[in-house]
């Protein structure tokens, strides 16, 4: 057994599938804005938190591409019709976060 003790709850990367990135037409009609959101979203996924990753629009704020709350929701609007996530919950801009899941749709391209 060792001394230290691992405390992080999550691994220190984003999984995507070099198929996915490379060959999947859904990821290339994405625009990059959407592509941004989905990757934010997905280092906030720890494996046991779908359905309920939090993701204000403040912590967006400085991300260059996603600093408009109009380009932000347009961005969720693109990923919630094409099938990658589903939003459980809207916080709004100021008051809560939103609630996201992700779908797992084109996790099988892993």
């Amino acid at each position: 057994m060792s001394k230290h003790k691992n405390t992080r709850s999550s691994e220190p990367y984003i999984r995507l599938a070099r198929r996915l990135l490379l060959s999947s037409s859904d990821w290339k009609c994405l625009p990059s804005s959407a592509k941004l959101l989905y990757l934010y979203l997905k280092a906030k996924y720890n494996g046991n938190n779908n359905g309920k990753i939090k993701l204000a629009y403040y912590e967006l704020k400085g991300v260059r591409g996603l600093s408009s709350p109009s380009t932000i929701s347009a961005a969720q609007d693109q990923l919630k019709k094409q099938g990658w996530i589903t939003i459980e919950f809207f916080g709004g801009f100021r008051r809560h976060s939103n609630l996201y899941s992700l779908t797992g749709k084109f996790d099988d391209l892993l």
